[in-house]
């Protein structure tokens, strides 16, 4: 089994490795996020014959602007490459692409999760459960290494909640030691709200919905942000310096400048300096 605290780079999107399974897999529908329907299962109509996007410098002028905040963290080469051993779900028969499409979802979850519990292995507060993420690291990539039959079976629900449940924990002891304010926002609905220069320190966001929200100057300085959603969050010139649990993908989905502080890990927005 690969360490996966010392090859990050396997829970990042990789196209070249994979046979365009989000743009086939996933079904979206007309919104401000994309610009036509599509059922799951059925290739985009953007992606071209050799598995790559046809619009992808334009997408967001294109009206896909959900594509540009999707990342598979690294399933779709794993599924590709790995659980399918390179075989291309246009070359297959009908019954094994299908079967390559509901997989892929699974896999996703899974590597989300691995994504969590590795930087969770990297928070100086939460060694005291060092020996219990790992365990769930190791058995997560057990889980993400199964064979088609064996990811179909499996309960991604229940082991997303085992795993939920410790990175709780992480979240606590985290916050524990950080000064300031420390409330717990957990699933809020945040929608819209005015926190222009909001002292949001230690705060715990998970699940909050912060849709279109005016953070614009706020201190979110050890904040934790898993699964919150940040579509359209104006985070000008914030403060996420020690952020957790925040990953690209909800970088990606809000507004932001160069102002705004990220946590190292992450990488500023392309479309955050555009806006300039």
């Amino acid at each position: 089994m690969r360490d996966l605290t010392l090859d990050p780079a396997g829970l990042h999107g990789d196209c070249a490795n994979c046979f365009g399974l989000c743009c086939v897999a996933l079904p979206f529908t007309a919104s401000a996020d994309f610009a036509v329907d599509k059922k799951a299962g059925t290739p985009c109509r953007n992606l071209q014959d050799d598995h790559r996007c046809g619009i992808h410098a334009r997408l967001r002028q294109q009206g896909f602007n959900g594509c540009t905040v999707y990342d598979c963290f690294g399933a779709g080469q794993r599924v590709s490459q790995v659980t399918f051993g390179g075989q291309d779900w246009r070359t297959v028969p009908a019954e094994q692409a299908r079967r390559m499409f509901d997989v892929f979802p699974v896999v996703r979850q899974l590597h989300e999760l691995l994504w969590y519990l590795t930087e969770a292995l990297t928070l100086p507060a939460a060694r005291p459960i060092h020996a219990d993420l790992r365990r769930l690291l190791k058995k997560t990539e057990e889980l993400a290494e199964g064979t088609p039959e064996e990811l179909a079976r499996l309960d991604v629900g229940a082991h997303r909640q085992e795993v939920g449940a410790l990175l709780t924990q992480v979240s606590e002891l985290t916050r524990a030691g950080l000064r300031g304010r420390r409330k717990d926002r957990r699933g809020a609905d945040l929608m819209g709200a005015r926190l222009k220069g909001a002292d949001l320190r230690g705060v715990s966001l998970r699940g909050a919905y912060l849709i279109a929200a005016d953070l614009t100057g706020a201190d979110l300085r050890g904040a934790e942000f898993l699964g919150a959603d940040l579509r359209d969050a104006d985070l000008t010139d914030a403060d996420l310096t020690g952020a957790f649990f925040l990953t690209q993908p909800q970088l990606n989905a809000a507004r932001g400048s160069e102002g705004t502080k990220l946590p190292g890990s992450l990488a500023r927005p392309a479309h955050w300096t555009a806006q300039l």
